[in-house]
């Protein structure tokens, strides 16, 4: 039989609860989880690449359920060319609202087009739907405590963040 691989990219600055909620469902799904972090500088990111692949990591590390799970990132390629590289058998997307619905058949669209892999979308939890990484450095730019919505080792890292005061609000 067929390994089953998945990849659930995104920028992840912060991770949320909302993030880590898809990544435990879908490591339940795959025999392994990819989880690329991926570099958008357009979104203004509270941590760097690599605090965020840091972050990442020791937030998994904790949760045995989640032993097949491997954090990867990249900076200048398309999604569905790292999934190649891969061998990776569905994209794992989430869907929060009607929005993100639009987004991702597009998306699902071209990359079932370029590459014949397949997209598994998750639906986000209703309790976990408003949680979003933008509004978590809104917040934090701030200075609100968004440990509610983050993961402990996060909580910690975004509280730190904020004592130095390295952060900015974006300017519309």
């Amino acid at each position: 039989m067929t390994e089953k691989i998945g990849l659930y990219t995104g920028t992840f600055d912060p991770l949320t609860n909302g993030h880590l909620d898809i990544i435990r469902r879908a490591a339940a799904q795959f025999d392994t989880l990819y989880v690329g972090i991926f570099k958008n500088d357009q979104k203004n990111p509270l941590f760097s690449t690599e605090h965020r692949v840091k972050m990442i990591r020791e937030t998994l590390s904790v949760l045995t359920e989640l032993k097949n799970v491997t954090v990867i990132t990249h900076d200048a390629d398309l999604t569905v060319h790292i999934a190649q590289k891969l061998g990776v058998t569905a994209l794992v997307r989430a869907i929060r609202n009607a929005t993100d619905l639009e987004y991702e058949k597009n998306m699902w669209y071209f990359n079932f087009e370029m590459t014949g892999i397949e997209t598994v979308i998750f639906l986000a939890k209703p309790e976990l739907e408003p949680i979003n990484s933008t509004r978590m450095r809104e917040l934090t730019a701030y200075k609100q405590d968004v440990s509610q919505w983050v993961p402990e080792n996060v909580a910690r890292e975004i509280a730190l963040l904020s004592e130095k005061n390295k952060f900015n609000v974006r300017k519309k």
